[in-house]
């Protein structure tokens, strides 16, 4: 994985009627979409990780369109993105997360669907590696894919979260239907 050095990240608090997370942009695009309720530590490890050196500047108004776009996504007034991403990642995870952006709204893959798609059909364990490295949570729907039987499996951002993004699609889930906080 290639690390870019010194550059300046931008970033943001979503925070819209119960959702509050962090988010991230280079000047190339969106990089970083947080889990709801995690504090600050999540988007500075990140950043270490991926971006050693670079600074974190606060910048709502230009991070504006991004949050834009998830607030419209969440209002159920948005089914895709047309937003710039800057994701970095091996060969194998930029398919995979290039391949649960073909994902429709309102539907789910499997880990194997996902695995096969990518002409990868034995490695689903990889996939759901992969998946789990998903840096640009809800614009790279990683939310959608479900194992095999239909159950809800694991979530960087928690499975409430996912659950919540599932309803926001009307994808009928095995919990019930509740708002993100009660």
């Amino acid at each position: 994985m290639k690390n870019e050095k010194k550059r300046e990240l931008y970033w943001t608090w979503l925070s819209y009627e119960g959702w509050s997370l962090y988010m991230a942009a280079t000047s190339r695009g969106l990089c970083f979409v947080g889990s709801q309720d995690q504090p600050w530590d999540e988007l500075a490890q990140w950043a270490s990780q991926r971006f050693p050196g670079s600074t974190l500047v606060r910048d709502d108004e230009r991070l504006q369109p991004y949050v834009a776009s998830l607030i419209e996504y969440l209002r159920g007034e948005r089914e895709s993105f047309d937003i710039a991403l800057d994701v970095h990642g091996t060969p194998f995870q930029l398919a995979v997360w290039e391949a649960l952006c073909q994902i429709p709204f309102g539907q789910t893959r499997t880990y194997s669907e996902i695995a096969t798609q990518i002409q990868r059909p034995a490695a689903v364990r990889a996939v759901g590696a992969a998946i789990g490295a998903n840096p640009v949570l809800i614009a790279v729907p990683c939310h959608r894919v479900i194992g095999k039987n239909g159950a809800l499996t694991g979530y960087r951002g928690g499975m409430e979260m996912k659950e919540v993004l599932l309803q926001v699609e009307q994808v009928e889930t095995r919990a019930q239907r509740r708002p993100l906080r009660a």
